[in-house]
């Protein structure tokens, strides 16, 4: 079949997302200006916090995680699946990694398939078959081919720091100029806070769970399978159900990036969520599998 990755639809949704987000975070900082906050320090903490997500995300992620990058020597089957399905994807191979965590799971990070990482958890590799260790690769290396992790994790600082504002102005009171510190101005701040919090919230799910059936799809394409990467998100699924609480916990402030969000206790309702439900990737693999029966005939 024609491994076929163009897709229009998350394209537009991470333009829209995008130039969103940018005119919502321009609108913020003005607001910021205009309550009298410092404009060295606003420029210093947006010029110097997108400079950290720009250069450092990965490592950032990486860190956050406990993951560690693994050579060839280590992981010989790893790489070799890796670079295999990187390959088909016309990418460069990601730089791989290991994350010792029992909760099985994988996500992808980087600003550009040139300096992409692909990571897996040790509990992954122990869960699942070969077949289906590659489903899931193969579902990170889409993402890394869509761009959309770069995407995600600039959008993503937008939300981070206004949250960070939010908490500033309700504790201490902000960083507004003492000479025009007022009650109006600092509830100003703490109300656009509070909005482009909100608003980034549901954008970023919205373009989140998108992406994940866009991942689906290129999975399937690359390995040729769609059950492969099925039987994987039940497996992944099912363990994840019966996982300690605390593991669950270490792992959520990652389940935007994750092939399978980690939720400690119930799940949220599908409008607060980071992925789409697990039925509905499971109704779109079997139909992307009839899709690639009918084009083998």
């Amino acid at each position: 079949m024609e491994l076929r990755f163009r897709d229009p639809g998350l394209s537009f949704r991470m333009g829209v997302t995008v130039f969103l987000l940018f005119a919502l975070y321009a609108l913020f900082v003005w607001v910021l200006l205009s309550a009298g906050v410092d404009y060295t320090l606003t420029l210093l903490l947006v010029g110097g916090m997108m400079a950290l997500q720009y250069f450092y995300s990965d490592k950032l992620v990486l860190l956050s995680t406990g993951a560690r990058e693994v050579t060839p020597a280590e992981y010989p089957e790893l790489h070799a699946m890796v670079a295999r399905l990187a390959q088909l994807a016309d990418v460069p191979k990601p730089r791989v990694a290991v994350v010792p965590s029992r909760v099985p799971n994988a996500f992808a990070t980087g600003r550009d398939p040139q300096h992409a990482v692909v990571a897996v958890t040790e509990g992954l590799l122990r869960t699942l078959t070969s077949e289906e260790v590659e489903a899931v690769l193969a579902h990170e290396i889409t993402h890394v081919r869509n761009r959309d992790v770069m995407v995600m994790t600039f959008a993503s600082f937008f939300g981070t720091l206004a949250g960070y504002l939010m908490r500033w102005f309700f504790w201490y009171g902000g960083p507004v100029d003492r000479r025009d510190r007022n009650g109006s101005a600092i509830a100003l701040v703490y109300l656009a806070s509070v909005v482009v919090w909100f608003l980034s919230f549901f954008l970023l799910r919205a373009l989140s769970r998108y992406r994940e059936f866009a991942a689906d799809r290129g999975a399937a394409l690359l390995t040729g399978a769609p059950s492969h990467l099925a039987s994987a998100l039940l497996k992944i699924s099912g363990v994840m159900e019966r996982m300690p609480r605390q593991d669950l916990r270490e792992a959520e402030g990652l389940n935007a990036f994750y092939i399978v969000p980690a939720l400690s206790g119930e799940s949220l309702m599908e409008l607060f969520a980071t992925h789409p439900s697990l039925e509905r990737r499971l109704r779109y693999l079997e139909q992307i599998e009839r899709e690639m029966r009918g084009q083998r005939r």
